[in-house]
């Protein structure tokens, strides 16, 4: 994919915001380390994760350039540019994720990995959509097959179910699972519909980003045609958009 544009992502700030809220206010009291906002983008839980832990520095880990820049001058100790997949910490003692692990493959290793970094007593805090089966996002594979004849974009379905993440975590630490489905109220756009506005900038951006110009239009077209009877506009044009997103805590 090319780089996340940090406009198109904020302009639903506040409705992704809240699920990250709720995350931070399952987390206890930590042991001395660091805070680590890992897949921090354009740093918007900065100031909460300070104030909550203000004793501890503040480290935001992105491998997005343009969201590390956005992410400049908020209440980061520390920002470093990383791989995901190949980050490394010593014994932080929180990591939180917002909204980033979807994006990385092999969780089966993937998250035992974090957990071993923690430090004694540290919490490792997640969250991540839970919405592959929904319209709004297997819209894109099959508007992309009704466009194109086929699907070609590789899917990125990384999410196990919840009691995976149980089985796989509980013999390192005390865990809690849980799920969390928001009815979202999205305002009317006149770029287009507000399911499709919301998508495009997240998952729909690896069907989006190799197409020229014409395709990409057409490929909208496709999916916005199955939005508008997946999520029927309201009379003033706004949308309300069922999400569900997947939770879990650890804590060392």
């Amino acid at each position: 994919m090319t780089d996340w544009n940090p406009e198109d992502y904020g302009q639903f700030a506040d409705v992704r915001l809240q699920p990250a809220l709720d995350l931070l206010a399952r987390v206890g009291a930590l042991p001395a380390g660091s805070v680590v906002d890992l897949g921090c983008g354009s740093g918007v839980m900065a100031s909460a994760l300070k104030h909550r832990f203000h004793a501890h520095d503040l480290v935001g880990v992105d491998s997005s350039p343009a969201m590390l820049a956005k992410a400049e001058g908020k209440a980061f100790d520390q920002l470093q540019l990383a791989d995901i997949e190949n980050w490394l910490a010593r014994d932080p003692a929180l990591i939180f994720s917002n909204a980033a692990l979807q994006w990385v493959c092999n969780h089966m290793e993937l998250m035992p990995g974090l957990a071993g970094m923690l430090a004694e007593g540290g919490t490792l805090a997640v969250q991540m959509p839970f919405q592959h089966g929904a319209p709004s996002h297997r819209g894109w594979s099959q508007a992309e097959r009704s466009v194109f004849g086929a699907e070609r974009t590789e899917s990125r379905l990384n999410v196990l179910a919840p009691e995976r993440y149980f089985d796989l975590l509980s013999p390192l630490g005390d865990i809690n699972v849980w799920m969390v489905e928001y009815t979202q109220h999205l305002a009317a756009s006149v770029m287009g519909h507000p399911v499709r506005m919301f998508t495009q900038s997240t998952f729909g951006k690896p069907y989006l980003d190799p197409l020229a110009h014409e395709d990409k239009a057409r490929l909208i077209a496709a999916y916005e045609a199955a939005m508008a009877e997946a999520y029927p506009l309201r009379a003033d044009g706004s949308v309300l958009f069922p999400f569900r997103r997947l939770f879990f805590t650890l804590r060392r």
